[in-house]
């Protein structure tokens, strides 16, 4: 996908500079977080690449969307600060503008999805914005904000696709590059592509050899299928809604076209453990979008291994809800936490059989279930459920062959 461009060139390319990015540099200085980029060397260990990771979920409203926003407004004339701003978005962009909006004074409208998390909208309202939620999707929401914006006279400012908005989130790449300046590759999750761009036009100035890999959840490869002329299907629940787009921006596809060297795909168990990693190694939450760097790493090591790679942990706003949910199932896939089923004769003592085994091996009961009416077993058995606490995947499993050699029928509920 990279060709190599002057940045004078003609074409899309040339509407977004490196300039661009160094002038939103100065112009939000002191307004937004200069957010460090450290190495983790667990992670460095686990992946076989030398890690750093750009904490932008230490900003204000704990995510990168802030630079943009503000770079995008601090460019509007007097008389559309008066009149306002509205935008559509799934909460970052809407977050970012509404805080820096009110402290600059200008009214900001947000139209969300109504799918957006609780925790997005409210913190949104908390500064400063209008919330209004329209649509199921970014693109129907957009729609209605597009339509307000007719209606009330306001300023659109896109959450991707404007070379301001780019310009600003490419201030990410200059910090960490002047950070580390001897980074190798960069992972950065693409959406719409504003980040990417951003961040791919500065890098490559700075460091016309870095690699530069997008990285989109599998459920919404919207930009990938643009680049790679794939046909991708386009939809679905993913922990990264942050970068769910149905339709990638015209002017970021155009601008990633001549800089990207390759695009991955990563799946909703690959984003859950590397937001479950981040967690539990960095002690930093991050929200799915946040993870997709790292799931990348982990996911195609032939890209990454060896190399010093920087990753941006994008934002932090999760639903507390839906953390705990991922934490939970992390903790079944390494085996540490478990439902087993069991079936038992109902008479005295059946239980009692099952827990001296527990005890023997030293695996926590949780939860126990039984179940002696709504099962095809003989009116004497009794379908039994146990969730339980183990140490690892080796304990479990040997939990499990010792039920069996007492002679009982054991199978492992399993997450899709």
């Amino acid at each position: 996908m990279h060709k190599p461009v002057p940045q004078s060139a003609a074409g899309h390319s040339a509407l977004l500079t490196a300039a661009d990015v160094r002038t939103a540099a100065e112009r939000i200085a002191g307004a937004v977080v200069r957010t460090p980029t450290f190495k983790s060397q667990t992670l460095s260990q686990i992946s076989g690449a030398e890690i750093y990771l750009k904490f932008e979920n230490h900003q204000f409203t704990a995510a990168y969307k802030e630079r943009g926003a503000l770079n995008a407004m601090l460019q509007l004339t007097d008389e559309q600060r008066r009149c306002g701003v509205i935008a559509a978005s799934a909460g970052n962009h809407s977050q970012g503008l509404s805080y820096h909006g009110r402290r600059l004074g200008i009214p900001v409208t947000i139209v969300m999805p109504r799918t957006t998390p609780v925790v997005k909208i409210m913190q949104t309202e908390s500064v400063g914005g209008i919330v209004v939620l329209e649509g199921e999707s970014f693109d129907e929401a957009s729609a209605h904000a597009r339509t307000l914006q007719r209606e009330l006279g306001l300023t659109f400012v896109h959450p991707f696709d404007d070379p301001h908005v780019a310009a600003g989130q490419g201030t990410v790449a200059l910090e960490m590059l002047a950070d580390v300046p001897d980074l190798e590759v960069l992972a950065i999750p693409v959406g719409g592509g504003g980040l990417a761009s951003g961040m791919s036009v500065i890098a490559r100035d700075i460091s016309p050899d870095i690699k530069l890999i997008g990285v989109e959840a599998e459920l919404y490869p919207s930009m990938y299928n643009l680049l790679k002329s794939a046909n991708c299907p386009v939809g679905g629940d993913t922990l990264a809604e942050g970068i769910a787009v149905f339709e990638p921006g015209k002017f970021t596809s155009a601008v990633l076209a001549d800089y990207l060297d390759d695009f991955v795909l990563v799946s909703e168990n690959q984003l859950e453990r590397a937001l479950a990693l981040l967690l539990q190694i960095e002690k930093t939450v991050v929200e799915g979008a946040g993870a997709a760097g790292l799931a990348a790493v982990l996911a195609y090591p032939e890209h990454f291994a060896g190399r010093k790679v920087g990753i941006v942990l994008s934002g932090g706003n999760i639903d507390t809800r839906l953390l705990t949910n991922v934490l939970l199932r992390d903790l079944v896939r390494s085996g540490r936490l478990a439902r087993l089923r069991l079936t038992l004769q109902d008479r005295p003592g059946s239980l009692l059989r099952v827990s001296k085994v527990f005890y023997d091996h030293n695996v926590n009961i949780v939860e126990i279930v039984h179940q002696r009416i709504f099962t095809d077993l003989p009116a004497k058995g009794i379908a039994t459920e146990i969730e339980c606490e183990a140490r690892d995947d080796k304990q479990l499993n040997a939990l499990i062959d010792a039920l069996r050699v007492e002679g009982f029928e054991v199978s492992q509920m399993e997450l899709s």
